[in-house]
């Protein structure tokens, strides 16, 4: 069995070797990811300029591919012939962060996902909750100082029954694992997605020549007592797997859209 991972913090992130580590007992793994940091990428493509493929030796001795892409464009590089043909798993992860709720659309980690149920591959991306209070700041700690042995264990588990039992087409998994001690996890939970949103979102600042610039930042606001959801499961100490889908159509609304009997020209 051969096993592609990617992510969006680059080939020489610790998740990526985490990962990679975790799966090598399952198959082939093949780790193809950005040269560099990609983080919130969502699903970008690159269009406008040569793609490339660097082999690399990797912190724990192994060798991956670092593509000059994103974490998508590694997901179409990776089921290509040049680097052997096309996967029977992708994993993309582990992200340095958590991708709850709303958030996971921004991720390149989760789109990586995407891009590989696009292919029509059995997919998922798993993410390290870097607290399992999400009303505070999602900013990524510094990698080197999370664990990733427990999400990298998860990982090779939830892989192990993805390969067992499948993955409906177009549907991909979204994994976030707390960042808790082994012990302190209380379990898994089938989730769906939150919602998530933020106050004070765009912050402007003034550059030393008072010029105006302005900064992503903000407050996420706590969204817990949200039952059956992502962001609930983790703020309970619980491993949430939230399948999604890669159809984004409201089904409800297509009735009540029709009935506006909506006529062009008018």
């Amino acid at each position: 069995m051969r096993i592609l991972v990617t992510n969006d913090d680059g080939i020489h992130a610790a998740g990526l070797i985490a990962l990679r580590a975790a799966l090598s007992k399952l198959g082939e793994v093949i780790a193809i990811a950005p040269d560099r940091p990609r983080s919130a990428c969502s699903h970008a493509v690159t269009l406008h300029k040569p793609l490339r493929l660097t082999r690399v030796e990797l912190p724990d001795g192994g060798e991956g591919y670092a593509s000059n892409g994103t974490p998508s464009d590694c997901i179409a590089l990776g089921v290509s012939e040049h680097v052997g043909g096309p996967p029977d798993l992708v994993v993309a992860g582990i992200n340095a962060g958590p991708n709850l709720g709303w958030d996971l659309t921004y991720s390149g980690t989760v789109a990586a996902a995407m891009e590989g149920a696009i292919c029509g591959l059995p997919s998922l991306a798993i993410s390290i909750a870097l607290t399992a209070a999400p009303a505070e700041p999602t900013a990524p700690a510094a990698p080197g100082g999370l664990d990733y042995s427990v999400a990298a264990e998860f990982a090779s588990y939830l892989s192990t029954a993805v390969i067992r039992h499948g993955l409906p087409q177009e549907t991909f998994l979204n994994v976030n694992v707390p960042a808790l001690p082994r012990q302190e996890i209380t379990g898994i939970a089938i989730t769906q997605q939150g919602r998530v949103m933020y106050e004070n979102r765009i912050e402007r600042r003034t550059d030393p020549r008072g010029g105006a610039y302005y900064w992503f930042t903000g407050d996420r606001l706590d969204h817990r007592g949200q039952p059956g959801s992502d962001i609930e499961a983790v703020a309970r100490g619980r491993i949430s797997v939230t399948p999604i889908r890669l159809d984004l159509t409201d089904h409800d609304m297509l009735a009540h859209l029709r009935a506006w009997e909506l006529r062009w020209p008018g």
